[in-house]
C-alpha cells in the first residue's frame, strides 16, 4: 500500500558497481537544492551540481541519469522529514502534520525545487511518475499512520475486511493525500498566503466536519 521506506540519504538506489556513498549522496541532494535557488531551473546543470558538491560529473551519472531524476530525490528527502507525532486526537495530528508541511514548502530550496519539477513533468510522463513513486506515495505513510491512530482511538471506523475493503482503504487514502497536500501547495505556492495555526485549525475542521462545521 505504501512503498518501503529508503535509507536517508538518497530516495533511489544506485547502478551497478562501485558502493554508494552516503556522504557523497547528502553533498550532491544539498548542492542540487542550492542550486536551484541560486539559478533556477532553466540554468541548472549536472555539472553545475557537481562543482558544488565537490564531486565529478560522472558520480552524479552513476546514480541519476538526468537532471530530472535528480532535483525530484532531492525533493524527496525533504518530504521525509515531515513526522505525524501523536497529538492524543485526529484533528490535533492533522494540524501537527499541517503546520510542518507549511513551514517545509515555505523553504526557498522546497518551493524552488518542487515548482520546477511540476512544471516540468507535464510534458514528461516518466517524470511525472518519478514524482508520484518519489513523492507522493511515500508520503501516503503519514495518512496510513494517522488513520490508524484514529481507528484505535474510536474516531474513524475499522476497514472493512476482504479485498474490497482493502480497495477502499487505498481509495481513502489517496483522497485524503490529495485534499491535504493540494490544499497546502495551492495556498503556499499559487495563493502566496502562510499556513499559519489559525489556518490550519480552520482546515482541519472543515476536513473531519465539511462545511457545515465551519458555519
Amino acid at each position: 500500500m505504501v512503498a518501503r521506506m529508503p535509507d536517508s540519504t538518497s530516495p533511489r538506489k544506485g547502478r551497478p558497481g562501485r558502493p554508494r556513498s552516503a556522504e557523497a549522496d547528502r553533498a550532491i541532494l544539498d548542492a542540487t537544492r542550492a542550486a536551484l535557488v541560486d539559478v533556477g531551473w532553466g540554468k541548472l546543470t549536472m555539472g553545475e551540481v557537481a562543482t558544488r558538491a565537490g564531486v565529478a560529473k560522472t558520480t552524479l551519472y552513476r546514480r541519476w541519469a538526468n537532471k530530472n531524476e535528480l532535483v525530484v530525490d532531492a525533493v524527496a528527502v525533504l518530504f521525509d522529514e515531515l513526522e505525524l507525532p501523536d497529538r492524543g486526537c485526529l484533528k490535533a495530528d492533522i494540524e501537527g502534520v499541517v503546520l510542518q508541511f507549511g513551514v517545509l514548502l515555505a523553504r526557498p530550496e522546497t518551493k524552488t525545487a518542487l515548482m520546477g519539477v511540476v512544471a516540468e513533468s507535464t510534458t514528461d510522463d516518466a517524470l511525472r511518475e518519478r514524482i508520484r513513486s518519489a513523492i507522493v506515495d511515500r508520503q501516503k505513510r503519514l495518512v496510513v499512520l494517522g488513520r490508524e491512530r484514529a481507528q484505535q482511538r474510536g474516531e474513524l471506523p475499522p476497514d472493512s475486511p476482504g479485498t474490497e475493503g482493502a480497495l477502499a482503504a487505498d481509495q481513502a487514502i489517496g483522497l485524503i493525500f490529495d485534499v491535504i497536500a493540494g490544499a497546502i501547495i495551492h495556498r503556499t505556492l499559487v495563493s502566496s498566503e502562510p499556513v499559519d495555526p489559525a489556518w490550519a485549525h480552520h482546515f482541519a475542521t472543515l476536513l473531519l466536519t465539511g462545511l457545515v462545521g465551519l458555519g
